[in-house]
């Protein structure tokens, strides 16, 4: 591959993975945001495959279907199984409306890109120019995470925020070791099925997955 290919592609894929995490402010739907989880999953790990392809790295390109069996596949049906059990379609009304919510969201960005030029310039790769991406995809899942009141919408900010971390994580070193992206994976799937439990419960107990309800019942 040679280095215009490389750069061309790398754009892409993180292109759509801010996309995703951005859409994801901008939908109300839940099944949606599932399938942009997915989406952006897919980018994760074509991110990754674009690396090992361009290290010749066979044991990042494992990592990269790892990434995509996972992210892109297992997480969104696990993801959908909690909501059908769950009965909800759409995310009440959240803390921040949409117009606010895109406007955050260029805030965050910007701040992203101002945080993260030390990095950008220790490395003058096209990986650590990426870096913002990463870290935009991070605060941005954390936005998610505070302003939605839904615990599967909360659920997917956490997801979004643990991709930005992983994808900052590779493009700022040569490659995470295969062995520690599989625990990583696993404890995130672990947190998952859990989540997935509890939010199955909680629609059987109380009628509602909405946090805010829960703690008026509390009150």
């Amino acid at each position: 591959m040679n280095e215009t290919t490389y750069v061309q592609l790398l754009d892409l894929a993180c292109g759509v993975f801010l996309l995703a995490a951005v859409l994801v402010l901008w939908r109300r739907r839940l099944a949606a945001i599932v399938r942009l989880f997915a989406i952006q999953g897919a980018a994760l790990a074509g991110l990754v495959a674009v690396l090992a392809v361009h290290q010749h790295d066979a044991e990042l390109g494992a990592v990269a279907v790892g990434i995509l069996l996972l992210r892109a596949i297992a997480l969104p049906i696990l993801l959908r199984r909690a909501l059908q059990a769950a009965g909800e379609t759409r995310e009440t009304q959240p803390l921040v409306n949409v117009a606010a919510s895109l406007l955050a969201a260029a805030v965050l960005a910007l701040l992203a890109y101002a945080v993260t030029q030390p990095v950008v310039r220790l490395s003058p790769s096209p990986a650590s120019h990426a870096v913002p991406v990463a870290v935009t995809v991070l605060l941005l899942g954390f936005f998610v995470l505070v302003t939605r009141h839904r615990a599967l919408s909360q659920l997917a900010g956490f997801l979004l925020m643990d991709n930005g971390i992983t994808a900052a994580a590779f493009l700022t070193t040569a490659g995470v070791p295969l062995v520690v992206e599989l625990g990583v994976s696993f404890d995130v799937l672990l947190a998952v099925l859990v989540l997935q439990v509890l939010t199955t419960r909680m629609r059987a107990a109380f009628g509602s997955t909405d946090l805010d309800e829960l703690r008026e019942l509390h009150d």
